[in-house]
């Protein structure tokens, strides 16, 4: 599977938005891996945006300087956010970008022509209007811009877009962003300007080939990275052959990845994506996260002040397929302590505690019970594979909290205490077979967890977890998770 997130502009710092795109994306790549398949997860940064010269500007620094700034707080999100990912590209810096996007540009030079355009201009989008203000919410008002520039012939494919998606051959999920994609190219598709004027551009971005005075417009720069990314062989073996494509993305921007990315490939006679993912937005107040909201909306203070199983959890267990979601510290700490400190960790320390107390620390040689809890853990592996398949991160993630709510009430069922030597046996033998294939299924979810997870329980991160002959000795009990408090900054 190979798996890429949009790449963000670059004029400011990472916020919790960026985050969640992420760690799905890190969820998914996990999963996979997990399951043996072969995966590439990608990700970057779209330096070539007049909102970055614009910021530049502002700040009164060289684009360069700010564009390497902010792009490095990107990719440095890896260590703090947990992620996995195996490329990551920046747009301005790439060595095969800006030659993979000219690539494709005389590969649709048939497509293209050039005429005077007039319209109202979005900088926050990079994208034209035919009226104000932005549907995004960017507060610039549009700007009045008259120009000659380059137009791609978009028009020519919307019946092909049509069969496309109709068909299936480009999934989009949900289901209401792919009518949302159908509806708006069955109302009709005109073409599109795909350049910019150098000077209006500051002479920041990647010229037009043969033309000079136009640079290429920025999406249509930052789309191509997923095909520029990949060097040598890796563009046959991920792009080619690989029959699982999959984007993820904001739903501001489907209509670029779902409509004018899949029409330049068709253009330019290279293979599709298979797959599109939509998530709705975050926000806070009622209003969208963004790069302006301040220290809340900072995915790396949160993790310094909660930690990442938190943080990534609450990506996860609360942000909804269909519909955005509220983000508070108060929600984030409240989700914690009640899956996390209360349900996960009490359930461990529970039986890392009893195992200790009567089988002197040693995991007991008994069978696990058969049918001892209402949902299986193979129920459970299988409903996490389903959820996920499916984009649904928030049921995969309720489908592991079942599981640890399910070993719980059998601790209360069984009164491990309250048995016999055999019996305690049989009851924790049961319960450290569960906690084994829960470090298994939150793997992909909360790594650094799981391999405590794991390690309490005696064993490695994604070990294989059989029943074994036991007789290993567990550590001796420590809280997983603390409590957390919102401090108030």
């Amino acid at each position: 599977m190979y798996i890429t997130t949009t790449i963000p502009y670059v004029n400011a710092r990472p916020h919790l938005g960026h985050a969640l795109e992420l760690v799905q994306a890190d969820v998914l790549a996990r999963h996979h891996r997990r399951r043996g398949e072969p995966v590439r997860f990608q990700t970057g940064t779209d330096d070539n945006s007049l909102k970055n010269v614009l910021a530049a500007e502002a700040e009164g620094v060289p684009v360069r300087e700010l564009v390497g700034r902010n792009a490095a707080a990107f990719e440095a999100l890896r260590g703090p956010l947990d992620l996995s990912f195996d490329a990551f590209i920046r747009t301005s810096s790439h060595p095969g970008h800006r030659a993979g996007v000219e690539r494709i540009w005389e590969a649709t030079r048939h497509d293209l022509y050039q005429r005077h355009y007039e319209g109202l201009y979005c900088v926050g989008c990079e994208q034209f209007y035919p009226e104000g203000p932005c549907p995004e919410g960017h507060e610039a008002p549009l700007q009045l811009v008259s120009e000659q520039n380059w137009f791609f012939r978009l028009s020519r494919y919307q019946d092909a877009l049509l069969d496309l998606i109709r068909g299936g051959r480009l999934r989009i999920e949900p289901a209401a962003r792919r009518n949302e994609v159908l509806a708006f190219i069955a109302s009709g598709l005109d073409d599109i300007s795909v350049s910019r004027s150098a000077a209006r551009a500051r002479g920041w971005g990647i010229p037009v080939p043969g033309d000079p005075g136009q640079v290429v417009y920025v999406w249509w720069d930052a789309l191509a990275n997923y095909v520029t990314a990949l060097e040598g062989g890796d563009y046959d073996r991920w792009w080619v052959a690989e029959p699982s494509k999959v984007h993820l993305m904001g739903k501001g921007v489907i209509r670029f990845h779902a409509v004018y990315w899949p029409a330049m490939l068709l253009s330019a006679g290279k293979p599709l994506p298979t797959g599109i993912f939509v998530h709705d937005y975050l926000t806070a107040g009622g209003r969208k996260i963004s790069k302006s909201s301040g220290g809340a909306a900072d995915p790396v203070a949160l993790v310094d002040e909660y930690g990442v199983d938190a943080v990534r959890w609450w990506l996860l267990r609360e942000v909804p397929r269909v519909g955005d979601a509220d983000f508070t510290e108060e929600r984030l700490v409240a989700r914690a302590d009640e899956d996390l400190a209360n349900g996960l960790g009490n359930l461990v320390n529970r039986v890392v505690t009893m195992v200790h107390r009567f089988l002197d620390g040693r995991v007991p040689a008994a069978d696990p019970e058969e049918g001892a809890f209402e949902v299986s853990t193979f129920e459970v592996s299988g409903a996490v594979h389903e959820a996920l398949e499916a984009f649904d991160f928030r049921r995969a993630a309720t489908a592991v909290q079942t599981l640890v709510e399910e070993a719980n009430r059998y601790v209360e069922r069984t009164r491990p205490w309250a048995r016999s030597r055999a019996g305690q046996e049989v009851a924790l033998a049961t319960l450290v077979h569960a906690c084994r294939m829960l470090a298994v299924q939150l793997e992909p979810f909360l790594p650094t967890a799981a391999a405590r997870v794991a390690a309490a329980m005696g064993g490695a991160a994604g070990s294989a977890v059989d029943r074994g002959a036991g007789g290993e000795r567990l550590p001796r009990p420590e809280p997983l998770f603390r409590r957390l408090a919102v401090s108030i900054r």
